[in-house]
């Protein structure tokens, strides 16, 4: 698929498609970074940090009865 830059104010900008964002599940408002390879641009969306799946030490640990 091939983009052109538009001019957006004193920037410059890309219109994404919506069924990319869809795809991506990225919305009006949603962050992302922006890092390059020194040639590409690479998007990708933050993602919250995944919830750690199993209970702290404290809490696994048995009281003595």
């Amino acid at each position: 698929m091939k983009k052109r830059v538009i001019s957006i104010g004193n920037s410059f900008g890309i219109v994404l498609d919506r069924a990319i964002l869809a795809l991506l599940d990225i919305a009006p408002g949603s962050e992302l970074t922006l890092t390059t390879d020194g040639q590409r641009l690479i998007l990708e969306p933050v993602r919250p940090k995944e919830r750690r799946r199993r209970a702290p030490a404290r809490v696994r640990r048995r009281r003595p009865s």
